[in-house]
């Protein structure tokens, strides 16, 4: 008996060996055979097709699209676009360390980054480059003119640069430098207990510049803290695990990914000290705080560590890993789900299924899983990150709207500049009611029109009233509420006179602190930080969220 089960049980492995190479074999077959379809089909088409046909555009193409049917984070990466995405991984580039725009052909400097060679070499926001090294740059698009201000670091490149106010151009010669771009990019006190700082991304030691903000915050007197990542898109995994561990003891676990291939699987524990467990700490997110963003968020709700303030997350629960191609290019490939510490997976949207169409939808919230947090707390899967407290925020009038589209904001601040010297701290700088005023009277022969939601619909109704024969009926109703909009319009610059303030107020701020100032001007009227400040300033507030209800 004994024998005939080692036959039977060795039969059924040979069986399931054989069962596995032959399952193996017609998947390589079916690579080999597709593999060989489309090298001649591409032949035919290069050899006969009516046109010219340029073989690495084309090949582009269909290795784009072929990624496009997985999911928006599988890509590939040719030689001519290594650099880009080193600077995306690292942060790291050579140049002149300033931020560019397009208006209206016009190639402008949007924001020089603090000591920076632009800064230095007293590169302004607004100033208008001409030519770099000679070559005349208007009209070109943004991509054209960052290849050419980038370079080697000590190298050296020469602007013509029209500012704000002046007939003539002139000339800045600068020398290229590494410049880094900051992952916190601000910090500083919000008042004399509550610190705050900004987390932009998650490139090369963007954790070493945590600790650092951390620390110089609770230098300054922090007892609280305000940690920001809205809009923040992610980036490297293993930055999140170690922002995690500047808040979360030694030795917790972080996240856990999860992927096709098992030796890849893994899970991130917290390796060193932590900087701080107590301090009470909300976390601001948005829509779009993704990815290694949504990690830190997410580790800290698991364990109860912060209070999350703002909007639900944008919801990639999806790793990417690169893999090396031939000729110098490049696969950014996803490999894995991640998973946080109470076990969920906040992935939201399904690209594994898809609809007949080729579409893909977000998890329905019937299918979402309920976990618990280290306290007992409910939270989901399947749908990013939500926060503790939702902050339902108002959205710009559209004469602001408007203003800001055209470039009427940026532009005023420059004049502003040009005619006053200084003006107070940005978290003190305010319009006084003659200044806006003069912003009215320089808007005066601009045109600030737009179509309302309410005017779209009046129009859409007239049209269909129109075609039923209606119209006539309905026609002195219609004209009354199109004269009572007009009217409200006309006076929106005066109704509106307090956000249209505030925009303005930041943007000239930025003309005289840059970042900094952009950013501290907005502390008295943003409504995260409004409601940040609120539930901090209460204890029992910031304790009863981290509870069971």
């Amino acid at each position: 008996m004994y024998k005939k089960f080692i036959a039977g049980f060795l039969l059924v492995g040979l069986a399931l060996g054989l069962f596995s190479f032959r399952s193996d074999s017609e998947r390589y077959f079916e690579i080999a055979k597709n593999l060989d379809v489309f090298a001649t089909l591409f032949k035919e088409v290069n050899t006969y097709y009516v046109d010219d046909v340029a073989p690495s555009k084309m090949v582009r193409t269909g290795i784009d699209a072929m990624l496009k049917s997985l999911d928006p984070y599988t890509n590939y990466i040719p030689e001519d676009d290594i650099e880009d995405f080193r600077t995306m991984t690292t942060g790291q580039y050579g140049g002149i360390g300033a931020l560019i725009g397009n208006r209206d052909g016009r190639v402008v400097v949007q924001m020089p980054y603090e000591n920076s060679p632009a800064h230095k070499a007293g590169l302004n926001i607004g100033d208008e480059i001409l030519k770099i090294n000679g070559i005349t740059v208007t009209g070109k698009n943004t991509d054209e003119v960052s290849k050419l201000l980038k370079g080697q670091a000590n190298t050296a490149v020469k602007l013509d640069v029209l500012s704000y106010g002046q007939s003539k151009p002139k000339t800045l010669e600068l020398t290229r430098a590494n410049i880094m771009v900051e992952n916190v990019p601000y910090y500083g006190m919000i008042d004399e207990e509550i610190g705050y700082f900004q987390l932009s991304g998650f490139t090369v030691d963007a954790s070493k510049e945590v600790k650092v903000a951390v620390q110089k915050l609770k230098e300054q007197g922090a007892k609280k803290i305000v940690f920001d990542l809205r809009d923040n898109p992610g980036g490297l995994l293993h930055e999140a695990v170690n922002i995690s561990n500047v808040f979360m003891d030694k030795g917790k676990d972080i996240v856990s990914t999860k992927g096709r291939v098992k030796e890849w699987n893994k899970t991130y524990k917290a390796l060193d000290e932590p900087l701080d467990t107590d301090i009470p700490l909300v976390i601001l997110t948005s829509s779009h705080s993704a990815s290694a963003s949504e990690i830190v968020a997410g580790v800290m709700q698991d364990y109860d560590r912060a209070v999350l303030v703002g909007e639900r997350t944008f919801g990639k629960g999806l790793v990417q890993a690169t893999r090396p191609l031939s000729y110098n290019s490049q696969l950014k490939v996803t490999t894995a789900k991640y998973y946080i510490p109470s076990g969920r997976c906040i992935q939201a949207i399904d690209y594994a299924h898809r609809n007949e169409d080729g579409s893909v939808g977000k998890i329905p919230d019937s299918l979402r899983v309920a976990f618990k947090t280290a306290a007992g707390r409910m939270v989901y899967d399947g749908g990013g990150v939500a926060p503790d407290v939702e902050v339902k925020h108002t959205s710009y009038s559209e004469i602001t709207k408007t203003i800001a589209g055209k470039g009427y904001f940026f532009d005023f601040a420059n004049k502003y500049k040009a005619e006053h010297q200084t003006i107070p701290s940005a978290k003190e700088f305010k319009l006084s009611d003659a200044e806006y005023q003069s912003f009215l009277t320089y808007l005066s022969d601009k045109d600030v029109s737009y179509n309302t939601e309410i005017e779209s619909e009046l129009e859409e109704l007239s049209h269909e009233a129109k075609e039923g024969k209606h119209y006539d009926d309905i026609k002195n109703e219609l004209d009354a509420i199109k004269k009572k909009v007009s009217h409200n319009k006309a006076n929106d610059l005066t109704r509106f006179k307090s956000e249209i303030k505030e925009v303005l107020e930041a943007e000239i701020a930025s003309r005289y602190y840059l970042r900094k100032g952009y950013i501290e001007s907005t502390f008295d009227d943003d409504e995260d930080i409004l409601m940040a400040k609120q539930v901090l300033n209460d204890p029992q507030k910031f304790a009863s969220y981290l509870k069971v209800k």
